[in-house]
């Protein structure tokens, strides 16, 4: 029988001491990776080459629906936590229980990347990479059960998460990127081997170094909204201000209700960054807009 994608799950290993499946997942890819060497020599007759691997690495991405641990998994990155990440297939009325097939494989792995995005009227999302470090194993037949995660249809509206961005670096932000349609918070680890030649096996050993982030928006030059709320926000003049100025300023991404979506809630994630691009586009018959980029200046703060 043909085995369908939604019964091909991510598991990672819990407090529980047990796996469980990434949550409201739409889509998973592992990649294995040989790294090979020319080991042909002038011994040998012909001209191809001969591939001979030297080391091995692996990878899992994951892309869901479930933005609600935005906060567990940003603090988790910062703190360099290793997860125990696992596929397998999986069974069930809710394609949550480990079948531990085959081909199913489990390891240690760092998150080298990860994008959550908030995006108006639609349902937000985040993009995981698990970069391996060490070998792959088979699973055991002889495991505890699965952790079952109750099934949620509740999903984040991308509407009602927006990016305040300040003027300076001191004040706590308190303007909205006015007539926002697009949002982006993206984290990239820099990872680097650890292997020596005390290191038995060819699997890689990545350790994290590196932190970077960076914010993509992109909003309306001007919109058309009847704005009832009274709280102010960032318009293209106001972003070309910050960038002029070539200083860092405090920025917040925070759930948000109230009157044109506009009255700050919890904080998710806060910090400095610098505008290191922004890009107007003006086609012919259709709204213009501006995109704006901005990058990281220090480390990011898990809340308020």
């Amino acid at each position: 029988m043909i085995l369908k994608g939604q019964n091909l799950r991510i598991y990672e290993y819990s407090s529980q001491g047990q796996y469980k499946v990434i949550a409201q997942a739409t889509s998973c890819t592992a990649t294995l990776t040989g790294n090979t060497e020319d080991a042909s020599h002038k011994d040998i007759v012909g001209n191809a080459t001969m591939n001979s691997v030297v080391s091995k690495g692996w990878q899992v991405q994951v892309e869901s629906l479930d933005v609600l641990d935005m906060a567990s998994l940003l603090t988790q990155i910062k703190s360099r936590s290793k997860f125990q990440i696992e596929f397998d297939e999986a069974s069930t009325t809710d394609n949550q229980t480990e079948l531990k097939a085959a081909f199913a494989r489990r390891g240690d792995a760092y998150i080298s990347d990860i994008t959550f995005a908030f995006n108006n009227r639609e349902n937000s999302t985040k993009s995981i990479t698990f970069m391996g470090t060490g070998a792959l194993s088979k699973v055991p037949s002889q495991t505890p059960g699965t952790q079952v995660i109750p099934v949620s249809t509740s999903l984040t509206k991308g509407q009602f998460v927006r990016l305040f961005l300040g003027n300076d670096a001191s004040a706590t932000p308190s303007k909205v990127i006015g007539s926002a349609v697009q949002l982006q918070f993206h984290i990239s680890v820099t990872m680097e081997s650890a292997t020596t030649k005390d290191t038995e096996g060819d699997w890689i050993i990545n350790e994290p170094m590196k932190l970077s982030y960076d914010i993509t928006s992109n909003a309306l030059v001007r919109g058309d909204d009847n704005i009832t709320s009274g709280v102010e926000a960032q318009d293209l003049a106001g972003i070309e201000d910050i960038f002029e100025a070539s200083t860092p300023v405090k920025f917040e991404i925070a759930n948000v209700s109230g009157a044109n979506q506009r009255t700050k809630g919890s904080v998710l994630v806060s910090g400095l960054v610098t505008i290191t691009q922004l890009t107007i586009n003006a086609a012919n018959r259709q709204n213009a807009t501006y995109d704006t980029t901005l990058t990281n200046y220090g480390d990011y703060t898990v809340g308020a």
